[in-house]
Order: structure tokens, then C-alpha cells, then sequence
């Protein structure tokens, strides 16, 4: 019989002597050196976002491993649910005004259409705001409505936890607004690292003031950052746009805005929903503790998925940009590009995960390694997301976010589908398999959209055949 240690030592041995690391390599010297400066920019810019969110992932990971040691894995499944509702909710609230800041602010910029930038940059954020304080107060009359329906250790911390959606939102939409001026930091800072960081900061006060944290203390804390850190990013962010955005009035073009941003906010909230559905449909049939198993899987494997997000955040204006400027032939080059730098990172992160996931799902507790077997069926769904790279971003931005809508409304339906029929056979294995498979057809039908409208491939496997007949 091998050795825990032999067989551990051999599979790093296979990753490490793996070809498919090289073209990641000789890509990242092209990216951050090469002659084309719009796709060396956003080359830079994706490696600066990615490299936020690895330190994102890891003060994630030690928040996460800490809030199940601290709680139980009870506890921590609660506050591991009524978080992803707030997530989920928090993303729809935005009305797609945190996706359409790539669109606007670049043509507004390019236009010098001063007055309907500043316009938009001041509504984005107040109808957002007002939208998740709606969403907040029907979330809350649905609880109290239905509370004898829903376990009753779950109501007291949905109650707290959905007050946070109004500044997430606001938040959400400082990101797009960020992202649009290339300020990487403020734009991804405070979502992945100054919020989790005062989550953690705070809930190890308490506990050195004596206090037991529960879920329902958990979710207070969260409700707490999530104010003070959207706050502070608006503080920062006007003080930039004060010196870039020159002083005037606002004109105000709402029904245009929103007519755009609600298939981006259909496209945005449908990714969130594929991403969440599956946590939340598994508490329908399992206790928290099981939720709670679930949840560490998919937070381990974020580290993966953040390599697809990192792109997407970099080329979205920038696809805008293409699109406005009628640059085909440089639209056509990006395109590939960006497809290369989701792809094969994506692999290289996933194969590091499968060597350690083992370790790091046993610093969650007892039973959580139990998730090994549920990442790497999750791992399946990310690569063939990645194997498109950013497609639902260059559909959105070039007028065709209605295309990405259905997409994503269809993969959601057949996501819920799924999970209805696999979860109740195979438990949480069947809940990672049905997201895989999701996935999986919401990346085919996207790479057929995009080829049908710009006659470009966005799959991975065309790319590297058409670049090795080139050779």
C-alpha cells in the first residue's frame, strides 16, 4: 500500500512536469511586456486584480477557517447561508449599474459628454441604494411572513444579515465605477479585502471581550463592515473623480441607462444566482453542518474561479472601448488573448488546488474534508467557464446583453433543474455535479454566441489550433 505522503509527493511530481504550464508562461511575458499598449494595460490590470484577490482568497480562507473553528460547523452553516442570500440579492440590487459603468463611462469619456458622466456616476449609485433598500424590505417582510415555514434557528440572522444588501449594492456599483478609470486597488480592495479583514478584526474583538460567537453575532459583524467599508470607498472614490471629472452639471439619461443595465443586471444577477443556487437548494435537504461542507468546498475553490473574474474585470471596458471605436481586427486579437490568460492560469490554479485542498478543508474542522471529492467536481464547471474566457463580458458591452440575458436565464433554469433531480440521488456531490454541468452548457452556448456575431472563436481548443497552423 503507497504511502499518504508518496502518493501526495507523485501527483505534485505529474503537475510540476506538465506542458500545459509552459504556454501560461511564455503568455504572462507577453502580457506584461508586450508591444500592443491597450492589451499590455488590461494585461497588467487583470494581473493586478488577480493578484488582489489570491491575497482576497487567502485572508478569505483564514476568515472562513477561523468563523468555522470559532462557531462549529453548526453555526457556521447558518451564517455561511444568510450570507450567500445577502451576496446573491446584493448583486441583483445593483439594477446592473455596477456592469454598465464599463459601458458609459468609457464612451462618456471618449465623447468628453461631461455632463451625462457626472450624471451617471452620481445615479448609478443612488438608484442602486434605492433598489437594495427595496429589495431589503420585501426580503424582510418574507421572513417574518413565512418564518413558521423556515427553520427557526435561520430567521433571527436573515432578519440582521438583509440590511446589509443597500450599501453591498452601492459598494457593487463603486467597483464597476472603479474599474472603468483602471484604479484596480479602490476597485477591488474593499470588497476583498478591507471588508472580510474588518469581519475578522471585529468578530476576534468579541471574543477577547468574553463574548460567543454565534451566526446571529456573525452576521451583525458583517452588517457592520459592509456599511463602514462602502462608506469609506465613496469617501476615497470622490476624492479621485474630483480630479478627473471636471465640475458642471448632470444631465441625466435614465431610461437609456436603465434599458441597458437591466439585461446586464438579468446577466450579472443569473451569474450569482449559477454561482449560489446550489448552496442554498442544499439547505432545502440537509442540516446546516452539511451546508456548512458545502460552503468550504466552493470557498476553496474560489481561488480558481477568481482567475476568470480577474479578466473579465480588466477586458469589460475595454471591449466597450473596441466596440465604440469600430476596431475590429483589435477587437478580434484581445478576444484571444483574454480567452489564453483565463484559460490556462485557470488550470495551473485548479491543479494546485486538488494537491492541497486536502489540507486546507481539515483546518475547517472535523468532517470538512468530506468536501474534497465536491471541489473537484466544481472544478469541472470552472475550467469549462474559463475555457471561454470573458464571452458574457464582450456580448454585454457590444450591445447584445439581451443574448447574454437568455443565456444565462437558461443555464439558471436548467441549474435549478438539475439540482432538484441530482440532489435528493446524490446529495452534495449531486448539487456540485448539476452547477459542473450548468456551467458547462452555459459555456458552450456562449462561445457559439460569440461566433455567430463576430466570426471569432472564444473556445480554448480553436484557438490553439489556429495558432499552431499559424506557426
Amino acid at each position: 500500500m503507497r504511502s499518504i505522503d508518496g502518493f501526495w509527493a507523485q501527483r505534485l511530481q505529474n503537475v510540476l512536469a506538465a506542458p500545459l504550464l509552459a504556454p501560461f508562461v511564455k503568455g504572462a511575458k507577453r502580457l506584461l511586456g508586450g508591444q500592443d499598449r491597450e492589451a499590455s494595460a488590461a494585461g497588467r490590470m487583470a494581473v493586478k486584480t488577480f493578484l488582489i484577490r489570491i491575497a482576497g482568497a487567502g485572508l478569505a480562507f483564514a476568515s472562513q477557517i477561523l468563523l468555522a473553528r470559532w462557531m462549529g460547523a453548526h453555526e457556521y452553516g447558518i451564517f455561511s447561508l444568510a450570507w450567500t442570500w445577502v451576496i446573491m440579492l446584493g448583486v441583483m440590487a445593483c439594477g446592473g449599474f455596477a456592469t454598465s459603468a464599463s459601458r458609459f463611462i468609457p464612451q462618456y469619456r471618449q465623447s468628453e459628454d461631461w455632463a451625462h458622466l457626472r450624471g451617471f456616476l452620481t445615479t448609478s449609485r443612488l438608484v442602486a441604494f434605492l433598489l437594495a433598500s427595496l429589495v431589503t424590505a420585501v426580503g424582510i417582510s418574507g421572513v417574518l411572513t413565512f418564518q413558521g415555514a423556515l427553520e427557526s434557528y435561520y430567521v433571527q440572522p436573515m432578519l440582521i444579515v438583509l440590511l446589509a444588501i443597500p450599501m453591498f449594492a452601492v459598494g457593487a456599483v463603486q467597483d464597476g465605477i472603479a474599474r472603468s478609470y483602471d484604479w484596480t486597488m479602490l476597485a477591488m480592495q474593499p470588497t476583498y479585502i478591507w471588508r472580510p479583514l474588518t469581519i475578522l478584526l471585529l468578530l476576534a474583538a468579541l471574543i477577547l471581550l468574553g463574548e460567543t460567537v454565534t451566526a446571529q453575532t456573525a452576521v451583525i459583524t458583517a452588517l457592520v463592515a459592509t456599511t463602514v467599508i462602502a462608506l469609506a470607498q465613496y469617501l476615497k472614490l470622490a476624492g479621485r473623480l474630483k480630479s478627473v471629472v471636471p465640475a458642471g452639471a448632470r444631465e441625466t439619461d435614465l431610461p437609456t441607462w436603465v434599458l441597458v443595465s437591466m439585461p446586464m443586471l438579468l446577466v450579472e444577477g443569473f451569474i450569482q444566482l449559477i454561482t449560489s443556487a446550489d448552496t442554498i437548494m442544499v439547505s432545502f435537504w440537509h442540516t446546516p453542518d452539511e451546508v456548512a461542507v458545502y460552503f468550504a468546498a466552493s470557498k476553496t475553490l474560489a481561488l480558481v474561479h477568481f482567475v476568470y473574474f480577474a479578466v473579465r474585470a480588466a477586458s469589460a471596458h475595454r471591449f466597450s472601448g473596441f466596440v465604440h471605436s469600430g476596431d475590429t481586427e483589435g477587437l478580434s486579437a484581445y478576444i484571444r488573448q483574454a480567452t489564453m490568460w483565463t484559460f490556462w492560469p485557470s488550470v495551473a490554479a485548479a491543479c494546485g488546488l486538488l494537491l492541497i485542498a486536502p489540507f486546507v478543508l481539515s483546518l475547517f474542522g472535523p468532517g470538512f474534508s468530506d468536501g474534497y471529492s465536491l471541489i473537484a467536481l466544481l472544478s469541472l464547471g470552472v475550467l469549462a467557464r474559463a475555457s471561454v474566457g470573458p464571452a458574457d463580458a464582450l456580448l454585454s458591452m457590444s450591445g447584445y446583453q439581451k443574448r447574454s440575458a437568455l443565456i444565462y436565464g437558461t443555464t439558471f433554469i436548467l441549474n435549478i433543474c438539475l439540482n432538484i433531480i441530482l440532489i435528493p440521488q446524490m446529495g452534495l456531490a449531486g448539487a456540485a455535479l448539476a452547477t459542473s454541468l450548468a456551467i458547462s452548457f452555459e459555456a458552450t452556448y456562449l462561445a457559439i454566441s460569440v461566433h455567430q456575431r463576430f466570426k471569432v472563436h472564444t473556445f480554448i481548443l480553436p484557438i490553439l489550433l489556429s495558432g499552431r497552423r499559424k506557426t
